[in-house]
């Protein structure tokens, strides 16, 4: 489906040293030692010491994605995230676009036809209303949220961590967990630390609890009640 592309130019591979580093500087600490900078790094994650966790930015392309998961993503706004869209302008109506096909359709032949035949007659109404003068700009209201697109985004490692504890739970849509399991193989992939980071704290949020507090659980975890 989608992948997603750390860009190595900005991101560091050292966050853990990174979070050390940063907090010692504060403490008066020496910060000479790369060894005890990341163990001041491992301190403050295990004693959950949050704001050292905005210091890492991850700045990632995420591409192939469809336009109804990438408006969920940029609904995760803790630590303020900056995030740049492809616009519509700029897609050639001619060629069409490419779009997602979720599972439950592509296991049904008929059903397939019909989505297929959906997407098509979008493209060919674009067209109509690109040959009658109509700027593109207004035409792209028709654009479906399963078309593909491409974003860069930047966010911190805490903002990453608290969507991990709502994306990563089995009841959330299947396109997000995918989105997400691909970021976490990207980042796993990058360096030994940001591996650590994500076998450690990234986790659906009853796996973080210890339980489940919502209406309908997938039976991961045993559900609780939260009284407000």
């Amino acid at each position: 489906m989608g992948r997603v592309i750390i860009q190595s130019e900005f991101t560091t591979k050292i966050p853990i040293t990174m979070i050390g580093t940063e907090a010692g500087i504060c403490w008066g600490a020496d910060i000479s030692d790369k060894e005890k900078n990341y163990k001041r790094g491992i301190d403050c994650l295990e004693n959950e010491h949050g704001r050292t966790f905005e210091f890492p930015d991850v700045y990632m392309i995420l591409d192939g994605y469809s336009a109804r998961v990438i408006r969920e993503w940029y609904t995760h706004i803790g630590g303020a995230p900056t995030r740049l869209q492809a616009s519509t302008r700029y897609i050639n109506y001619q060629d069409g676009f490419s779009y997602v096909t979720p599972p439950s359709i592509q296991k049904n032949k008929t059903a397939l036809r019909v989505y297929g035949d959906m997407m098509s007659n979008i493209v060919v109404s674009l067209q109509a209303l690109e040959k009658l003068g109509v700027p593109r700009e207004d035409s792209a209201l028709g654009l479906p949220l399963g078309m593909e697109t491409k974003m860069v985004d930047k966010r911190n490692l805490r903002n990453l961590i608290d969507m991990s504890h709502q994306r990563m739970c089995k009841r959330a849509y299947h396109e997000y967990r995918e989105l997400f399991n691909d970021l976490i193989e990207a980042l796993s992939n990058y360096s030994d630390e940001w591996k650590y980071l994500v076998e450690h704290y990234f986790t659906p949020k009853c796996k973080y609890m210890g339980f489940c507090k919502e209406r309908y659980t997938c039976g991961m975890m045993p559900r609780r009640d939260v009284k407000a």
